[in-house]
């Protein structure tokens, strides 16, 4: 495929003519782990929503290897916030799973055999395939996630988007979905995840970008995720440590 996963160029969005996100350029390199971070109200969902489609621009281009996201919607999946998605809507895990198979089959053909394989598949691969006839709605939070995370699978995209995906998971489901993305990167995908916990982003991403209404840096996190351009982002709002790593003083 040509061009990278995800170019932005001069993207910016605004609710209620108030500017959220001002002028945001990047690239992304491929088969990479990329943390996206910055405090709340910086602009990160808002970035996903945008790139995928699901806000208004008031201007710039995002291409998706070189082409349109309408163009490429088949190479991307997009693990959404939790609190966004309306969990008592009456569906199974296998059927929420299922429903990422659309973008291969087009939705005038049923899912058959196959893709309920490949669901099932998907499901055991984030430990739920025995809450497979589940309703999503009977499933704690780190199993609906884990589920959203399988339909993500089910799509075998090229480049997937994750909108914290670790917010108010236990443990268990936070090292499942490292897991997870680990297997993603080894086959050669790209992951954005939208984060909020410094502590983790040297151990989980290869790659940041830092936003706060505008991008202040992004590149390799070992160059990076540094006290300036942390200190840029956040302003006082973190504890530095000894080894230029950060915690968050509060959530952020």
């Amino acid at each position: 495929m040509n061009g990278y996963p995800l170019e932005v160029n001069r993207l910016t969005v605004a609710y209620q003519k108030k500017p959220v996100l001002r002028s945001v350029s990047f690239q992304i390199p491929e088969g990479q782990l990329i943390g996206i971070l910055g405090p709340n109200g910086a602009g990160k969902s808002t970035l996903l929503k945008a790139v995928l489609g699901l806000l208004p621009t008031l201007d710039g281009e995002v291409s998706i290897y070189g082409r349109s996201y309408r163009e490429q919607r088949k190479l991307i999946g997009y693990v959404p916030q939790r609190e966004s998605v309306d969990w008592d809507f009456p569906t199974h895990a296998l059927d929420v799973v299922m429903m990422g198979r659309y973008g291969q089959l087009g939705w005038f053909r049923r899912p058959g055999a196959k893709e309920r394989q490949i669901a099932m598949e998907c499901l055991a691969k984030v430990g739920m395939a025995e809450y497979a006839g589940r309703q999503i709605s009977q499933l704690s939070g780190g199993q609906q996630q884990r589920v959203f995370l399988a339909r993500a699978l089910a799509q075998n995209a090229q480049v997937y988007f994750m909108d914290e995906p670790f917010a108010g998971v236990d443990a268990t489901t936070e090292k499942a979905i490292i897991a997870l993305l680990h297997e993603l990167k080894e086959q050669g995908k790209t992951v954005l995840v939208v984060h909020h916990d410094l502590s983790t982003v040297k151990e989980y991403f290869d790659h940041v970008l830092l936003l706060n209404g505008e991008l202040i840096a992004a590149g390799p996190t070992r160059e990076t995720f540094t006290p300036d351009h942390l200190h840029q982002t956040y302003g006082g709002r973190i504890a530095m440590l000894a080894d230029f790593s950060a915690v968050p003083a509060g959530k952020v």
